[in-house]
């Protein structure tokens, strides 16, 4: 299959699953929303700027004075409200790189922006969306334009892929038809098993009261209530003063070392930057808990990784999560927004080791059942195929 991928060339998630179709032989090309260095070896890359993407840079140091103070969550409601009315500029250049790939298929991965984008330009090729986590709850519901080009995305997708069931509901709403062809499988694709895997069973028993660790890995999202979690831990070492805090994708950011000095936690809390898979899964395998107080989600590549790596789950309460998380099962589901049931759920997880221990051998199950990344890739190549077979 000669395959043209509209995605964010940096995102993990979508190098992830494109990396499966590369090393399957087929001819992949990238139109990138962000002027990206990708390691995979693409047939061709394009760089297709669209809202205001020529703007980002992964390193927090390098942003403007305006972009590093203002809080995450405002950059996001900025960017919904003026992102709307780059489409029609960036899709007359993406519209000159599929006349020059001529793909077989277009599979543009999330629907802001990559999805409205490509939903723009006409093409004889099938057009296959993906739906990423909050892409109805938040970003369509953000303001009326954003709405409305979340309406023209899936009228227009011939085939979507959604990472919950949830979703493929919601997109039915937003005018998908339910007789086009769907997928649900996690949005890179599921755990490499290489690299994410379950501690041996008497591992846990293993780290000691000296190393009770809890790791948030979801970086600073407009979604994710870090404010909630940087809250949460005075209540948390007012009882277990002995646990200690890591934070991913977090070094440097203004945003985290605000509430770092405001909660007078500096001597418990990791700052650490964006780690290699292998370095992150380390850091699973060190910790007891992990947290995800979100507000909105679909599937985390997160969530799925602590459940690989035997890492007891506490997140917010969403319809998304609890197609995973049975809270109490294998897992907590809290408020997320509520600093106080955050910590009390991270006490209860370190105190009840019990309760980790059936957790870690349910999640394992589940994660070799639908989060497998080889037997999901497997489902998504026969779903291309199903697609241009129609």
């Amino acid at each position: 299959m000669r395959i043209l991928f509209v995605a964010d060339g940096r995102s993990p998630t979508a190098l992830s699953w494109m990396e499966y179709f590369v090393k399957a032989g087929h001819e992949v090309h990238l139109a990138s929303s962000f002027d990206c260095n990708p390691t995979l070896e693409f047939t061709s890359v394009h760089f297709v700027p669209v809202a205001f993407s020529t703007a980002a840079t992964a390193n927090p140091t390098n942003r403007s004075g305006l972009r590093k103070n203002l809080p995450t969550a405002l950059r996001t409601r900025l960017r919904n409200w003026v992102g709307p009315f780059t489409l029609l500029n960036a899709s007359r250049k993406l519209r000159a790189v599929i006349n020059r790939v001529q793909p077989d298929l277009i599979h543009a991965m999330r629907i802001p922006y990559e999805g409205m984008l490509a939903a723009g330009v006409k093409s004889s090729a099938p057009l296959v969306i993906s739906v990423w986590g909050n892409d109805f709850t938040l970003h369509a519901l953000s303001n009326p334009f954003m709405g409305a080009a979340t309406r023209r995305a899936m009228r227009r997708a011939d085939a979507l892929h959604s990472d919950t069931q949830r979703d493929l509901r919601l997109a039915q709403l937003y005018g998908f038809s339910n007789s086009k062809p769907s997928l649900v499988i996690p949005g890179n694709g599921g755990i490499h098993s290489d690299i994410f895997y379950p501690l041996p069973d008497d591992a846990d028993e293993g780290k000691t009261v000296a190393r009770l660790r809890v790791i948030n890995p979801r970086g600073l999202r407009a979604y994710v209530r870090n404010d909630v979690f940087f809250q949460a831990i005075p209540r948390v070492l007012a009882h277990r003063p002995e646990v200690r805090f890591y934070c991913p994708s977090m070094e440097g950011e203004p945003e985290a070392k605000r509430w770092v000095e405001r909660m007078r936690i500096g001597d418990y809390v990791s700052l650490m930057p964006k780690l290699s898979p292998r370095a992150l899964a380390d850091s699973y395998h060190a910790a007891q808990v992990m947290v995800s107080p979100s507000t909105h989600d679909g599937t985390p590549n997160s969530l799925l990784e602590a459940m690989a790596c035997s890492v007891f789950p506490i997140c917010g309460d969403l319809e998304s999560i609890r197609e995973w998380i049975t809270s109490g099962e294998n897992g907590l589901l809290v408020d997320p927004t509520d600093p106080k049931a955050l910590a009390d759920a991270i006490v209860w997880a370190l105190k009840d080791s019990k309760m980790r221990k059936r957790a870690a051998k349910i999640n394992a199950q589940i994660v070799a059942e639908r989060a497998d990344y080889e037997k999901n890739m497997g489902k998504a190549e026969n779903f291309y195929q199903e697609i241009l077979s129609k």
